[in-house]
Protein backbone atom coordinates (compact mmCIF):
# COMPACT_ATOMS: atom_id res chain seq x y z
CA UNK A 1 0.00 0.00 0.00
CA UNK A 2 1.04 3.71 -0.97
CA UNK A 3 0.02 6.76 0.58
CA UNK A 4 0.29 10.27 -1.06
CA UNK A 5 -0.51 13.82 -0.19
CA UNK A 6 -2.23 16.54 -1.95
CA UNK A 7 -1.07 19.66 -1.09
CA UNK A 8 -4.79 21.54 -1.06
CA UNK A 9 -5.45 18.80 1.52
CA UNK A 10 -6.23 14.83 1.23
CA UNK A 11 -4.81 11.67 0.91
CA UNK A 12 -4.37 9.42 -1.54
CA UNK A 13 -4.31 5.29 -1.59
CA UNK A 14 -2.51 3.36 -4.40
CA UNK A 15 -2.70 -0.44 -4.41
CA UNK A 16 -1.12 -1.86 -7.22
CA UNK A 17 -2.42 1.11 -10.10
CA UNK A 18 -5.89 1.71 -8.77
CA UNK A 19 -5.09 5.17 -6.79
CA UNK A 20 -8.01 6.50 -4.64
CA UNK A 21 -9.16 9.62 -2.24
CA UNK A 22 -8.95 8.91 1.59
CA UNK A 23 -13.00 9.58 1.95
CA UNK A 24 -12.79 12.30 5.36
CA UNK A 25 -9.52 12.76 5.95
CA UNK A 26 -7.44 15.74 5.11
CA UNK A 27 -3.97 14.10 6.04
CA UNK A 28 -1.69 11.21 6.54
CA UNK A 29 -0.80 12.51 9.49
CA UNK A 30 -4.29 13.14 10.44
CA UNK A 31 -4.64 9.20 9.29
CA UNK A 32 -1.70 8.31 11.28
CA UNK A 33 -3.43 10.05 14.91
CA UNK A 34 -6.50 8.41 14.46
CA UNK A 35 -4.69 5.03 14.32
CA UNK A 36 -3.20 5.50 17.15
CA UNK A 37 -5.59 6.47 19.17
CA UNK A 38 -7.57 3.48 17.88
CA UNK A 39 -4.41 1.40 19.05
CA UNK A 40 -5.26 0.25 15.87
CA UNK A 41 -2.91 0.28 12.13
CA UNK A 42 -2.73 2.85 9.38
CA UNK A 43 -4.46 0.06 6.70
CA UNK A 44 -6.98 -0.65 8.81
CA UNK A 45 -8.12 2.78 9.38
CA UNK A 46 -8.14 3.36 5.86
CA UNK A 47 -10.12 0.31 4.68
CA UNK A 48 -12.90 1.63 7.38
CA UNK A 49 -12.85 4.94 5.26
CA UNK A 50 -13.88 3.00 2.23
CA UNK A 51 -12.58 3.95 -1.15
CA UNK A 52 -13.20 7.65 -2.59
CA UNK A 53 -12.90 9.12 -6.00
CA UNK A 54 -10.41 7.56 -8.01
CA UNK A 55 -7.36 9.13 -9.76
CA UNK A 56 -4.66 9.60 -11.71
CA UNK A 57 -1.55 9.90 -9.45
CA UNK A 58 1.26 10.24 -11.85
CA UNK A 59 -0.60 13.22 -13.51
CA UNK A 60 -1.76 14.53 -9.97
CA UNK A 61 2.25 14.58 -9.72
CA UNK A 62 3.37 16.15 -13.04
CA UNK A 63 0.68 18.82 -12.04
CA UNK A 64 2.92 19.30 -9.04
CA UNK A 65 -0.37 18.51 -6.58
CA UNK A 66 1.81 16.06 -4.29
CA UNK A 67 3.23 17.31 -1.06
CA UNK A 68 5.67 15.17 1.02
CA UNK A 69 3.77 12.17 1.67
CA UNK A 70 3.07 13.36 5.36
CA UNK A 71 3.60 17.01 7.08
CA UNK A 72 2.98 18.31 10.73
CA UNK A 73 0.47 21.16 10.27
CA UNK A 74 2.91 23.27 12.53
CA UNK A 75 6.42 22.85 10.76
CA UNK A 76 8.13 23.80 14.09
CA UNK A 77 7.54 19.85 15.21
CA UNK A 78 8.02 18.65 12.29
CA UNK A 79 12.07 17.00 12.57
CA UNK A 80 14.51 16.71 9.33
CA UNK A 81 17.46 14.17 10.47
CA UNK A 82 19.72 11.51 9.11
CA UNK A 83 22.31 9.02 9.61
CA UNK A 84 25.42 8.89 7.50
CA UNK A 85 28.07 6.03 6.72
CA UNK A 86 25.58 3.57 7.26
CA UNK A 87 25.78 1.88 3.56
CA UNK A 88 28.33 -0.75 2.72
CA UNK A 89 29.72 1.30 -0.23
CA UNK A 90 29.60 4.91 1.67
CA UNK A 91 32.80 5.42 3.03
CA UNK A 92 34.65 5.92 -0.32
CA UNK A 93 32.68 9.04 -1.21
CA UNK A 94 33.08 10.46 2.36
CA UNK A 95 36.51 9.39 2.92
CA UNK A 96 37.69 10.87 -0.31
CA UNK A 97 36.75 13.92 1.07
CA UNK A 98 38.29 13.78 4.56
CA UNK A 99 41.23 11.42 3.83
CA UNK A 100 44.10 12.02 6.63
CA UNK A 101 47.90 11.31 5.53
CA UNK A 102 48.77 9.95 8.99
CA UNK A 103 46.80 7.11 8.38
CA UNK A 104 42.80 6.60 9.02
CA UNK A 105 40.05 9.10 8.50
CA UNK A 106 37.81 9.18 10.50
CA UNK A 107 35.15 8.95 8.22
CA UNK A 108 36.52 5.15 7.79
CA UNK A 109 36.80 4.79 11.69
CA UNK A 110 33.31 5.34 11.82
CA UNK A 111 32.53 3.43 9.04
CA UNK A 112 34.54 0.49 10.16
CA UNK A 113 32.40 0.84 14.11
CA UNK A 114 29.61 0.39 12.15
CA UNK A 115 29.98 -2.64 9.71
CA UNK A 116 31.60 -4.00 13.35
CA UNK A 117 28.71 -2.91 15.35
CA UNK A 118 26.10 -1.72 13.88
CA UNK A 119 23.73 -5.02 13.63
CA UNK A 120 23.41 -6.12 17.08
CA UNK A 121 21.95 -9.13 18.43
CA UNK A 122 18.25 -9.49 19.80
CA UNK A 123 18.78 -7.69 23.29
CA UNK A 124 21.78 -5.94 22.60
CA UNK A 125 22.83 -2.46 21.79
CA UNK A 126 24.73 -1.74 18.60
CA UNK A 127 26.89 1.20 17.84
CA UNK A 128 25.70 4.87 17.13
CA UNK A 129 25.87 6.18 13.76
CA UNK A 130 27.19 9.46 12.80
CA UNK A 131 24.17 11.86 13.21
CA UNK A 132 22.84 15.32 11.81
CA UNK A 133 19.73 17.75 11.54
CA UNK A 134 18.41 18.92 8.34
CA UNK A 135 16.37 21.47 10.08
CA UNK A 136 12.25 21.14 11.08
CA UNK A 137 9.38 21.45 8.16
CA UNK A 138 10.09 24.62 6.46
CA UNK A 139 13.13 22.67 4.73
CA UNK A 140 10.76 19.73 3.81
CA UNK A 141 10.08 19.98 0.30
CA UNK A 142 7.25 18.84 -2.26
CA UNK A 143 8.22 16.42 -4.95
CA UNK A 144 8.05 18.56 -8.19
CA UNK A 145 9.07 21.70 -6.44
CA UNK A 146 12.38 23.50 -6.30
CA UNK A 147 15.57 22.45 -4.17
CA UNK A 148 16.72 26.06 -3.18
CA UNK A 149 20.35 26.48 -2.27
CA UNK A 150 21.11 29.20 -0.10
CA UNK A 151 23.09 32.39 -1.56
CA UNK A 152 25.73 31.76 0.68
CA UNK A 153 25.93 27.68 -0.43
CA UNK A 154 29.75 27.00 -2.48
CA UNK A 155 27.58 23.55 -3.70
CA UNK A 156 24.07 21.98 -3.92
CA UNK A 157 23.87 18.21 -4.51
CA UNK A 158 21.82 15.32 -4.44
CA UNK A 159 21.94 12.32 -1.92
CA UNK A 160 19.63 9.53 -2.53
CA UNK A 161 18.41 8.08 0.49
CA UNK A 162 15.35 6.21 1.90
CA UNK A 163 13.42 7.69 4.23
CA UNK A 164 11.45 6.99 7.36
CA UNK A 165 8.35 8.74 8.82
CA UNK A 166 7.46 8.90 12.38
CA UNK A 167 4.88 10.62 14.72
CA UNK A 168 5.21 10.40 18.43
CA UNK A 169 2.21 8.81 20.51
CA UNK A 170 0.80 10.39 23.47
CA UNK A 171 3.02 8.13 26.06
CA UNK A 172 5.98 8.95 23.82
CA UNK A 173 6.21 5.90 21.51
CA UNK A 174 7.71 6.42 18.24
CA UNK A 175 5.51 5.12 15.46
CA UNK A 176 6.80 4.10 12.34
CA UNK A 177 4.46 4.68 9.38
CA UNK A 178 6.44 3.68 6.40
CA UNK A 179 9.42 4.89 3.66
CA UNK A 180 9.91 7.15 1.07
CA UNK A 181 12.31 7.64 -1.34
CA UNK A 182 14.32 11.25 -0.44
CA UNK A 183 16.67 13.65 -1.85
CA UNK A 184 19.40 15.07 1.28
CA UNK A 185 20.06 17.87 -0.58
CA UNK A 186 23.85 18.69 1.01
CA UNK A 187 26.80 20.99 0.29
CA UNK A 188 29.67 19.09 -0.42
CA UNK A 189 32.09 21.74 -1.21
CA UNK A 190 31.64 23.25 2.04
CA UNK A 191 32.02 19.52 3.86
CA UNK A 192 35.28 19.19 2.05
CA UNK A 193 36.71 22.57 3.60
CA UNK A 194 36.83 20.61 7.10
CA UNK A 195 34.45 17.55 8.11
CA UNK A 196 33.41 20.15 11.36
CA UNK A 197 31.95 21.67 8.82
CA UNK A 198 29.33 18.93 8.38
CA UNK A 199 26.75 20.34 10.45
CA UNK A 200 27.03 24.02 8.13
CA UNK A 201 26.36 21.54 5.06
CA UNK A 202 23.62 19.43 6.19
CA UNK A 203 20.89 22.66 6.93
CA UNK A 204 19.92 22.83 3.40
CA UNK A 205 16.14 21.85 2.38
CA UNK A 206 15.31 17.84 1.40
CA UNK A 207 12.40 16.73 -0.63
CA UNK A 208 10.65 13.52 0.07
CA UNK A 209 8.23 11.12 -1.76
CA UNK A 210 5.97 11.46 -3.96
CA UNK A 211 4.61 8.28 -2.01
CA UNK A 212 4.98 6.25 0.78
CA UNK A 213 5.67 2.71 1.50
CA UNK A 214 2.90 1.48 4.02
CA UNK A 215 5.07 -2.07 4.24
CA UNK A 216 8.20 -3.05 5.94
CA UNK A 217 11.51 -1.82 4.53
CA UNK A 218 12.56 -4.37 1.70
CA UNK A 219 16.01 -6.21 2.41
CA UNK A 220 17.51 -4.88 -0.92
CA UNK A 221 16.82 -1.75 -3.02
CA UNK A 222 17.36 -0.94 -6.35
CA UNK A 223 17.37 2.47 -7.69
CA UNK A 224 19.06 4.75 -9.57
CA UNK A 225 20.00 8.50 -9.20
CA UNK A 226 20.43 10.53 -11.90
CA UNK A 227 20.79 14.59 -12.90
CA UNK A 228 19.57 16.36 -16.21
CA UNK A 229 20.64 19.33 -17.66
CA UNK A 230 18.80 20.92 -20.23
CA UNK A 231 16.54 18.03 -20.47
CA UNK A 232 19.69 15.80 -21.00
CA UNK A 233 20.96 12.98 -18.74
CA UNK A 234 24.01 14.74 -17.24
CA UNK A 235 25.08 11.73 -14.74
CA UNK A 236 23.22 8.71 -13.93
CA UNK A 237 24.64 6.00 -11.41
CA UNK A 238 22.38 2.88 -9.67
CA UNK A 239 22.26 3.14 -5.96
CA UNK A 240 21.73 0.04 -3.59
CA UNK A 241 19.97 0.74 -0.30
CA UNK A 242 18.24 -1.90 2.23
CA UNK A 243 19.20 -3.54 5.62
CA UNK A 244 21.23 -6.19 3.02
CA UNK A 245 23.37 -3.41 1.95
CA UNK A 246 23.72 -1.70 5.29
CA UNK A 247 25.75 -1.97 7.99
CA UNK A 248 23.60 -0.85 10.15
CA UNK A 249 19.91 -2.53 10.93
CA UNK A 250 17.00 0.21 10.77
CA UNK A 251 16.30 -1.01 14.39
CA UNK A 252 19.89 -0.06 15.59
CA UNK A 253 19.25 3.52 13.71
CA UNK A 254 15.85 4.23 15.36
CA UNK A 255 16.99 3.40 18.26
CA UNK A 256 19.90 5.70 18.67
CA UNK A 257 17.49 8.77 17.50
CA UNK A 258 14.69 7.86 20.08
CA UNK A 259 16.84 7.35 22.74
CA UNK A 260 16.83 11.05 23.38
CA UNK A 261 14.00 12.46 25.14
CA UNK A 262 13.87 15.22 22.94
CA UNK A 263 12.75 13.15 20.26
CA UNK A 264 10.11 11.20 21.82
CA UNK A 265 7.69 14.63 22.50
CA UNK A 266 4.03 13.45 21.88
CA UNK A 267 2.42 14.59 18.37
CA UNK A 268 5.87 15.66 17.13
CA UNK A 269 7.00 14.08 13.37
CA UNK A 270 10.25 12.93 12.00
CA UNK A 271 11.90 12.06 8.96
CA UNK A 272 14.65 10.29 9.44
CA UNK A 273 17.16 9.46 6.61
CA UNK A 274 19.04 6.29 6.78
CA UNK A 275 21.81 7.30 4.14
CA UNK A 276 23.81 6.82 0.69
CA UNK A 277 26.68 5.40 -0.88
CA UNK A 278 25.90 7.58 -3.92
CA UNK A 279 26.79 11.10 -4.80
CA UNK A 280 27.74 12.51 -8.25
CA UNK A 281 29.91 15.14 -6.43
CA UNK A 282 32.32 12.36 -6.03
CA UNK A 283 31.92 11.40 -9.85
CA UNK A 284 33.31 15.24 -10.04
CA UNK A 285 29.90 16.75 -11.22
CA UNK A 286 29.39 19.97 -9.82
CA UNK A 287 25.71 21.21 -10.15
CA UNK A 288 24.46 24.43 -11.33
CA UNK A 289 20.50 26.20 -11.23
CA UNK A 290 17.86 24.27 -13.53
CA UNK A 291 19.59 20.99 -13.17
CA UNK A 292 17.17 18.51 -12.66
CA UNK A 293 17.32 15.68 -9.78
CA UNK A 294 15.83 12.68 -10.21
CA UNK A 295 15.80 9.59 -7.43
CA UNK A 296 13.85 6.68 -8.72
CA UNK A 297 13.45 3.39 -6.46
CA UNK A 298 10.53 1.21 -8.45
CA UNK A 299 9.70 -0.31 -4.91
CA UNK A 300 9.02 2.90 -3.33
CA UNK A 301 6.20 4.18 -6.48
CA UNK A 302 6.38 7.33 -8.40
CA UNK A 303 10.29 8.94 -9.01
CA UNK A 304 11.29 11.90 -7.08
CA UNK A 305 12.22 14.87 -9.16
CA UNK A 306 13.38 18.18 -7.89
CA UNK A 307 14.85 21.09 -10.21
CA UNK A 308 18.01 23.16 -8.22
CA UNK A 309 17.41 26.88 -7.97
CA UNK A 310 19.23 29.26 -5.99
CA UNK A 311 17.84 31.81 -3.03
CA UNK A 312 18.31 35.87 -3.76
CA UNK A 313 21.09 37.31 -1.71
CA UNK A 314 19.19 38.87 1.58
CA UNK A 315 21.12 41.46 4.11
CA UNK A 316 21.31 40.25 7.56
CA UNK A 317 20.50 42.30 9.96
CA UNK A 318 20.61 41.48 13.84
CA UNK A 319 18.76 44.18 15.60
CA UNK A 320 19.05 45.02 19.38
CA UNK A 321 15.94 44.87 21.38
Amino acid sequence: MFLSQLKAGGVICRHGEVATIVPGVSSTYELALAAIKANSSLKTVIEQRGKGETVNLPDLAAAGKLDCPVRHPDAAHMYLTGTGLTHTGSASARDSMHADTTGMSDSMKMFRMGIEGGKPKAGETGVQPEWFYKGNGVMAVAPGDDLVSPPFALDGGEEPELAGFYVIGEDGTPFRLGFSVANEFSDHVTEKINYLYLAHSKLRQAAFGPELLVAPLPDHVEGTSRILRDGEVLWEKPFLSGEDNMSHTIANLEYHHFKYALFCQPGDLHVHMYGTATLSFADGIRTQEGDVFEIDAPQFGLPLRNRLSRAAEKPLTVKML
